[in-house]
């Protein structure tokens, strides 16, 4: 790599399958040893960018960068990647030795030089003793850490995740999520991770690029990304949320007041013009309940009753309608061990701060909830 570059540089990369444009006119620098996530919904065109960093899809505009040299002409084999793909692509007929060597066979590295390599990156992932086993011998977090040593024995400059956690069940997903995330920091390696799921997303990254429609809607870091997200879709699909739209009738010193449909006057900042359109998010964690309406009248509150609540262990989420029909979603932290506080059709106040509200901003396309 180039002294000062960036690992990978895309510039107005574009793809397109007949009239579907994939890829719309990407442009993305990834620094070196960092490990970021390529997250949003199937059909965005994340999977779509992996591959054509890979080499294994033309662009049809733009150009990439790997180490600060166009790659536009090198073939997969030439771009000194290591990729793990979702079925992680293991040789049923190879033992996990075999597996883990068959990048340094293709490179031509003498067998006598393989071993020490494969023993390695075998003890690194924790796989000693398990060389001469077949990947139908293993669990699927053993395939996992094997198809990663593959990728990592021959110290690929970036490495590349396709969903390769997607196929373990969610207690062994979310171990595996700390176990990569800590290999990653110790080998020091570039990594992009492809995801649709958002809490792995921001578990794992350094940053996190939020895709719709072939775009790059928001990148930054989780908190970012969770707590500021840039639109509509980036505040709706990373965690969820509650969607307030309304119009400003009065603005004061420090606030404006917003008239919203099913709640009645909602106090949210900053400022924003009387008249105007205006939309926010409110994360369900934002939201405090109470069976008294709450004595500060610069606080929030609705009233409402419990129409359906979900218990996930270490929340609860309570879904709330109003008299006037808007439903409203709390997430409760059960601190006690009698978690389920409120009753299915108990009326209760729900509250929250007007610094809680995550001003949207507009766009041309979108309309109104």
């Amino acid at each position: 790599m180039a002294a000062g570059a960036k690992s990978v540089v895309l510039k107005h990369v574009t793809v397109r399958y007949g009239n579907v444009v994939a890829l719309d006119n990407i442009s993305l620098e990834i620094e070196p040893g960092e490990l970021l996530s390529l997250l949003g919904p199937s059909g965005c065109g994340k999977t779509t960018l992996l591959r054509s960093i890979a080499g294994f899809v033309g662009l049809d505009g733009g150009e990439i960068f790997i180490g600060g040299k166009p790659c536009a002409d090198l073939p997969p084999s030439k771009r000194g990647l290591g990729m793990v793909f979702q079925d992680y692509a293991l040789f049923p007929h190879m033992t996990v030795a075999r597996n883990v060597a068959f990048g340094l066979k293709m490179r031509g590295i003498p067998q006598q030089e393989q071993h020490p390599l494969v023993n390695k990156v075998l003890a690194l992932l924790s796989l000693e003793g398990m060389e001469g086993r077949y990947p139908r011998q293993l669990s699927g977090g053993q395939q996992q850490r094997v198809a990663l040593a593959r990728a990592l024995v021959v110290e690929p400059g970036v490495l590349l995740l396709d969903e390769p956690l997607a196929a373990l069940d969610k207690k062994l997903r979310e171990e595996m999520q700390i176990e990569l995330r800590s290999l990653q920091r110790r080998v020091g390696i570039t990594t992009i991770f492809v995801t649709h799921d958002q809490e792995e997303a921001l578990t794992l990254s350094d940053r996190v690029v939020v895709m719709e429609k072939g775009r790059i809607v928001q990148v930054g870091a989780p908190i970012e990304v969770y707590e500021n997200p840039r639109s509509r879709f980036s505040g709706v699909f990373v965690g969820k949320s509650n969607f307030i739209h309304g119009k400003v009738v009065s603005c004061g010193e420090g606030g404006s007041i917003c008239e919203v449909a099913g709640v009645g006057p909602v106090a949210v900042r900053p400022e924003v013009g009387v008249g105007r359109e205006t939309q926010f998010l409110l994360r369900p964690e934002k939201v405090h309940l109470s069976t008294e309406r709450p004595p500060h009248p610069e606080t929030n509150c609705v009233y409402g009753k419990v129409e359906h609540r979900v218990y996930l262990g270490m929340v609860t989420e309570y879904h709330l309608r109003t008299d006037r029909g808007y439903q409203l979603i709390a997430a409760v932290l059960n601190t006690e061990r009698a978690a389920m506080r409120f009753e299915l059709g108990e009326s209760v106040w729900a509250i929250w701060s007007p610094d809680d509200l995550i001003h949207i901003p507009r766009t041309d396309h979108e309309t109104p909830e």
